[in-house]
């Protein structure tokens, strides 16, 4: 699945370990959400990753995901600015997700005995198989 939320970013300038500051991230419309980077770019990928690990996690538990707000609605102080971040969390589990899980299922006997003739990988064609009938691409 694929989503787009605004996320606030505030530069924070209260810890003399950072003398630049950090970016404080916060999602307002994911309770829990937030994080932080050094940088504006480090900020930007933390916030991506923090996004799709929320996003997973309320799919995971079939939780209902909220509704983004629009972006001019969130109101921010001087410090802060609202920035669009993606999620794919397809994507997401593709790259991070690598656990195997065993299934078994049924097919005929003469089935079986040509694509063991063939030297055929059952594992390998199941999962182009689901790929394709469920529109996903396969770019491991």
């Amino acid at each position: 699945m694929k989503y787009l939320y605004p996320a606030i970013f505030t530069l924070d300038m209260t810890d003399k370990n950072y003398p630049n500051g950090t970016y404080l991230v916060e999602f307002p419309d994911i309770s829990g959400c937030f994080t932080d980077g050094e940088t504006l770019d480090e900020a930007y990928s933390m916030a991506e990753d923090a996004l799709n690990l929320m996003l997973c996690s309320l799919e995971d538990t079939k939780q209902d995901i909220p509704t983004p707000s629009n972006p001019q609605n969130i109101k921010c102080d001087e410090k802060s600015f609202v920035s669009l971040i993606s999620a794919d969390t397809i994507a997401y589990r593709k790259l991070y997700d690598k656990k195997a899980v065993k299934k078994t299922l049924s097919i005929p006997a003469w089935l079986n005995n040509l694509a063991l003739e063939k030297n055929i990988n059952f594992s390998n064609i199941l999962q182009n198989a689901l790929m394709k009938e469920l529109g996903v691409e396969n770019h491991s």
